[in-house]
C-alpha cells in the first residue's frame, strides 16, 4: 500500500548539497549559491520548465537563511491573498532580522494588478519575492516588477540526472527500499517524465505499487512494457511541451469546428486542469473564430478577440469561465473556411506564377514622370459612381477574372454571393 505522501514529497531535498540538477546556479561558486552564502538575497525570478525544483529550491534557500517563508499558487490566489501575506510578513519585521521570503508559483499567472500589488513591498524591502514561472518573465511579469529582480533560468534535468534521482528514490525511500527492486529498462520511465521529477517518481511509484499487489514475493522488475502499461491506466498526465498537449489542443479545436459543444467544453477542462496557459488556449480561439467560422459570422472574431484581452486582464481561475464562454460560443456558430481558404489559393497563385506586374491604371503616381508613363491614368474612383461601385478590374492582367473567395454555403456568404455575383457580371463567374 501506498503512503500518504506522494515519493516526490518524500525526497524533497532539504539543503543545496542534496539538490539534484541545475549546476550552473548552485554548483560549487556559482551564481546562486554564492548569493545563498552571502546571506544578501535579492528578490529573484525562477524560470524553467515543470518538475525542475523551482518550489524545492526556494524552500531551501529559505531554510539555509532562516528566513520567515510564505508561499502563494497564483492558480489559486489573488490580490487579497497577496496584501494578506504582506501584511503577515511585516509584522515579522524585527531590528537587524532579514525580511521574510514571498514565493509566488506560477507568478505569470498574475495579471497587472495582482503584480503590481506586489511592487510596494518589494521596493520597500518588506519581503523579498521569489517567483518561479514556466513561461518567459519578459513578456509575463510586468517590467516595475522584472527590473527589481534578477532572472534565473533553469534547465530540464538530463537523463543522466533523471536515472540518478531513481536509483536515489530506489534507496533513499523507506517504502521503495522495503521491497527488492530492479529497473532493467529506463526509457520509458524518462519518456513519461519529459524531464519533469514530479512526474518522473509518480510514475515509478505507480509501477511498484502495482507490481507489489501482484507480487508476494516482494521481487520487482521494472521494464518499458510495465511503466507504460501503468502510466496509461492511472496518469492523467498533461505536458505543456509534449505530445498530449497537441493531441488536446487538436481535440478542442476539432470539437469546436465540428459544432459540438459539449466536447469542447471537456476538452478545455482537460487543459484546465492540466494547467495550460490561459492565453495559448485563447490564442487558439481567436485563430479557429478567423479560420473556421469567418464570414458566416464575423462577429465570432470580435468575441475572440475580447475573450483573448479579458483572459489578460482577468487572470486565473475566473479566466475559465471567460474562455467557456467563447468556446461554446464558437462550436455553436455558423462554419465557413472562406477566407482561409481564399488567402491560401491566393498564395498559391503568386508562388506558381510570380511577381505580376500592378496594372497601370491602379498604380500609385506621386510624380510627373510616372504620370507620363501611364500610372493612375482612366482610373476609376468607386466613389464618383453610383453605389460606391464601378465595374472595373483591379488584378494583374495575366489572372484578370481568377476567383480567390468563394463564398461558403451558409445564410450570410449566400447574400455575399448574389451581391458579388450582380456587381461583377462579365468579370467573376460567380453565378455559375
Amino acid at each position: 500500500m501506498l503512503p500518504n505522501q506522494p515519493l516526490a514529497e518524500r525526497l524533497r531535498p532539504r539543503v543545496l548539497d542534496e539538490f539534484c540538477g541545475q549546476e550552473h546556479l548552485v554548483g560549487k561558486n556559482a551564481v546562486l549559491r554564492k548569493v545563498v552564502e552571502s546571506g544578501n538575497l535579492p528578490s529573484f525570478i525562477l524560470w524553467g520548465p515543470p518538475g525542475v525544483g523551482k518550489t524545492t529550491l526556494a524552500g531551501i534557500i529559505a531554510n539555509s537563511l532562516k528566513r520567515p517563508f510564505f508561499q502563494l499558487s497564483a492558480v489559486h490566489s489573488g490580490v487579497k491573498d497577496v496584501r494578506e501575506t504582506i501584511e503577515k510578513a511585516k509584522k515579522q519585521q524585527f531590528f537587524n532580522q532579514p525580511n521574510p521570503i514571498l514565493f509566488i508559483d506560477e507568478i505569470h499567472r498574475f495579471n497587472k494588478s495582482q503584480q503590481d500589488s506586489l511592487l510596494s513591498a518589494v521596493e520597500q524591502g518588506v519581503i523579498t519575492l521569489i517567483g518561479a514561472t514556466t513561461e518567459n518573465p519578459s513578456f509575463e511579469v510586468i517590467s516595475p516588477l522584472l527590473s527589481r529582480c534578477q532572472v534565473y533560468v533553469m534547465k530540464p534535468l538530463s537523463e543522466d540526472e533523471l536515472i540518478m534521482l531513481l536509483k536515489k528514490a530506489l534507496i533513499k525511500d523507506t517504502y521503495l527500499a522495503s521491497y527488492e527492486i530492479e529497473i532493467i529498462e529506463f526509457e520509458a520511465l524518462l519518456r513519461v517524465s519529459g524531464g519533469d521529477a514530479r512526474k518522473l517518481f509518480n510514475a515509478l511509484e505507480l509501477v511498484v505499487s502495482s507490481e507489489a499487489d501482484d507480487n508476494s514475493a516482494g521481487k520487482i522488475i521494472i521494464d518499458n512494457a510495465k511503466v507504460l502499461n501503468q502510466v496509461q491506466k492511472n496518469l492523467a498526465l498533461y505536458d505543456k511541451k509534449g505530445e498530449q498537449h497537441y493531441d488536446i489542443i487538436s481535440a478542442f479545436i476539432k470539437s469546436m469546428r465540428g459544432s459540438d459543444p459539449n466536447a469542447a467544453v471537456y476538452w478545455l477542462a482537460r487543459m484546465v486542469e492540466g494547467g495550460e496557459d490561459p492565453k495559448f488556449i485563447a490564442r487558439r480561439m481567436l485563430i479557429l473564430a478567423a479560420e473556421d467560422i469567418g464570414l458566416a459570422n464575423p462577429n465570432a472574431l470580435l468575441l475572440a478577440q475580447a475573450c483573448f484581452e479579458a483572459v489578460n486582464v482577468i487572470g486565473w481561475p475566473e479566466s475559465r469561465i471567460i474562455l467557456s464562454e467563447a468556446a461554446i460560443y464558437l462550436a455553436t456558430s455558423p462554419k465557413s473556411n472562406s477566407s482561409y481558404m481564399a488567402i491560401d489559393e491566393a498564395i498559391a497563385m503568386v508562388r506558381s506564377e510570380g511577381n505580376l506586374p500592378v496594372p497601370l491604371h491602379i498604380r500609385n503616381a506621386p510624380t510627373a514622370m510616372m504620370k507620363d508613363m501611364g500610372y493612375g491614368k482612366e482610373y476609376k474612383y468607386a466613389h464618383s459612381y453610383s453605389g460606391n461601385f464601378v465595374t472595373d478590374n483591379f488584378l494583374p492582367e495575366e489572372v484578370k477574372g481568377t476567383i480567390f473567395y468563394d463564398p461558403g454555403k451558409n445564410a450570410r456568404e449566400e447574400e455575399v454571393r448574389k451581391k458579388l455575383a450582380g456587381m461583377w457580371k462579365g468579370i467573376y463567374k460567380y453565378d455559375k
